[in-house]
């Protein structure tokens, strides 16, 4: 059946009420270390760590609740949840999403790591578990820039849509935490960035992660779009001109660089997030310099890692699982390409294939079975935030930011 706008909208409200009355709160994608089994240990075990956190990720059914992992609010999700909350109280004028707007964001301001040079974001609420540490990560050590890059988005549309300044003044600051948390450096290439920083200064300077930095650039552009800094502009476009030079012949990109640090290849919703922020580089600096790249990136996304009939691919090679995030991303990404009806073909397979009802979504479907049960921000917040950038765009046209507020003139 196909859905018009109006029955989007009735699914965007269900599924932000659904995540409401759970208060955000839920289950995340690689939670597994918050079980209260692991906790109750005597030891630390790298090899026990590793164990739990993959059979609970891995596993086809919802291990968690035996393993008594708990259930917690996650930055980004937050920040998912507030820009969809926002866009709805634009939209509607109701003042309920007006004042769970506001109690998101500031729950993003009370939740963010205060040690980092400027407005850092937050990571995620649990701990994890990798080959090349010695034990479990501590929640709220480590700050990443794509977690902080959403953050950013959500307290700079709060500032419009509630009219509170305060939360500009806040995003303002993440450059000062990208350029000094983050080790902002030049290279032949452009300019690259960390994925992630630590309270103890720690950093991987091995492999750079190709989407994070995209992801980064983009939040550059968005604090440019705001405040005219010529500098954020500048640093923006040399941490794309880096990210360019790493696409593949086919059009995509590898997760990591070298490709070698990640078993991860040209994944979909990686790929989404930089084929967005090259779109939010053209829409903001009138700038045509990555059409080329941005070209060939769209037709790889759209041919290699998305069906004809919606459905995403996992990569470029692999149909499943097909996964509700990578769906979403679809949706933001198609949606701000201008092509709007695939974008709600997407939307029409998610429904289809993925969602329960009273504005619950499932996880991932596999080739002969589906996991059914919902992570609160792989599913929902992703869902809630797809939904209303469909249909925003629709509302405001594909570069709609820059159309719903005039432009800062650029500073030196």
């Amino acid at each position: 059946m196909t859905l018009d706008d109006e029955s989007i909208d009735r699914l965007r409200r269900s599924t932000l009420a659904y995540a409401s009355e759970r208060e955000y709160t839920g289950w995340d994608y690689a939670d597994g270390l918050s079980s209260a089994f692991v906790r109750s240990l005597p030891i630390e075990s790298k090899l026990v760590n590793l164990a739990v956190q993959e059979t609970i990720k891995r596993a086809p059914v919802n291990l968690r609740p035996l393993f008594l992992v708990e259930q917690r609010r996650n930055y980004k999700g937050a920040a998912l949840f507030a820009l969809a909350t926002l866009d709805l109280y634009e939209r509607s004028g109701e003042d309920r999403y007006a004042r769970e707007g506001r109690s998101l964001l500031e729950w993003l301001l009370e939740a963010q790591n205060d040690w980092c040079a400027g407005f850092g974001g937050g990571g995620h609420r649990h701990p994890l578990q990798d080959l090349s540490s010695d034990g479990a990560s501590t929640p709220g050590e480590v700050s990443g820039v794509v977690s902080t890059s959403y953050a950013v988005r959500a307290l700079l549309r709060g500032s419009d849509a509630l009219s509170e300044p305060r939360y500009a003044d806040v995003a303002r600051t993440a450059s000062d935490f990208l350029f000094e948390d983050l080790a902002y450096e030049e290279v032949d290439e452009g300019a690259r960035i960390n994925y992630t920083a630590s309270r103890d200064g720690s950093t991987d300077r091995e492999a750079y992660t190709l989407n994070a930095n995209a992801l980064g650039a983009r939040l550059l552009l968005d604090l440019f779009d705001r405040f005219g800094d010529r500098r954020l502009r500048e640093a923006a476009t040399a941490i794309l001109e880096y990210v360019a030079s790493k696409q593949t012949a086919s059009g995509g990109w590898m997760y990591a660089d070298p490709p070698t640090a990640s078993h991860l290849s040209m994944d979909n919703f990686h790929n989404g997030f930089i084929v967005e922020s090259f779109l939010r580089h053209r829409d903001v600096t009138g700038d045509d310099r990555f059409e080329p790249t941005l070209e060939r990136a769209a037709t790889f996304y759209r041919e290699r890692l998305f069906d004809d009939d919606g459905a995403p691919r996992w990569d470029e090679s692999s149909a499943y699982p097909r996964d509700v995030h990578a769906a979403a991303q679809g949706i933001v990404v198609f949606a701000e390409l201008g092509d709007l009806a695939f974008a709600r073909r997407i939307i029409e397979w998610t429904r289809d294939a993925l969602y329960a009802g009273g504005g619950q979504f499932y996880y991932q479907q596999r080739r002969w079975y589906t996991k059914r049960f919902t992570l609160m921000r792989w599913c929902q917040a992703w869902m809630s935030y797809a939904l209303s950038r469909y249909l925003r765009c629709r509302r405001l046209g594909a570069s709609g930011e820059a159309a719903a507020r005039p432009r800062v003139p650029s500073t030196e």
